[in-house]
């Protein structure tokens, strides 16, 4: 364990928002959980894999910084060169860069990394939900001449989440016991 403890707290969904509130609201859910999952571990326990999986949460928290950052500014900004530190990562030479390399992170650098990330898209999406609703589209394009809406990139961010969330349950468990779905109150 390490002195470096987040103080997730619990996050519910409106129970009767409108739909921006309603899909926010799941994110931040699933963001709260899954700090509650990697909070107060230190390098070891970033370290940590279950089975046969080379997943670990300092992955995880790397990998997601990564998909926070991406998913807002290439899909909804348009953006067709990502930022520090993604930009000086040759994608196609190491497709797992953020996986492989969190191991060289301190928990602190993970850590700030992910919520640093966390913080532009909340700011982004705020900024577009002040210009308009859900509904609008994103500046990316795909080869097809479509692009996605706001909602569905939110849906999209709401569901790597959850998935990984799965992943931070059972890593967490194997490191020191911890279990639940939710931090607590």
């Amino acid at each position: 364990m390490t002195d470096q403890v987040v103080q997730p707290r619990r996050v519910e969904p409106p129970i009767a928002g409108d739909e921006a509130a309603t899909l926010l609201g799941s994110l931040e859910r699933q963001r709260a959980t899954f700090a509650w999952k990697c909070s107060g571990l230190d390098s070891a326990g970033l370290r940590a894999t279950v089975g046969a999986s080379a997943v670990t949460l300092g992955g995880l928290l790397k990998h997601l910084a990564h998909v926070e950052d991406t998913h807002f500014s290439r899909l909804l900004l348009g953006r067709e060169k990502p930022e520090a530190p993604w930009d000086g990562v040759d994608w196609d030479a190491d497709p797992d860069w953020a996986w492989r390399s969190a191991d060289d992170d301190s928990p602190e650098q993970l850590m700030d990394l992910w919520q640093s990330a966390v913080a532009r898209s909340r700011a982004v999406v705020g900024a577009a939900l002040a210009e308009g609703g859900v509904a609008q589209l994103g500046r990316f394009t795909t080869s097809r001449g479509e692009s996605p809406s706001l909602r569905r990139i939110l849906v999209d961010l709401i569901e790597e989440y959850a998935r990984h969330v799965g992943h931070a349950d059972l890593l967490r468990e194997s490191v020191d016991g911890l279990t639940g779905e939710d931090p607590p109150d």
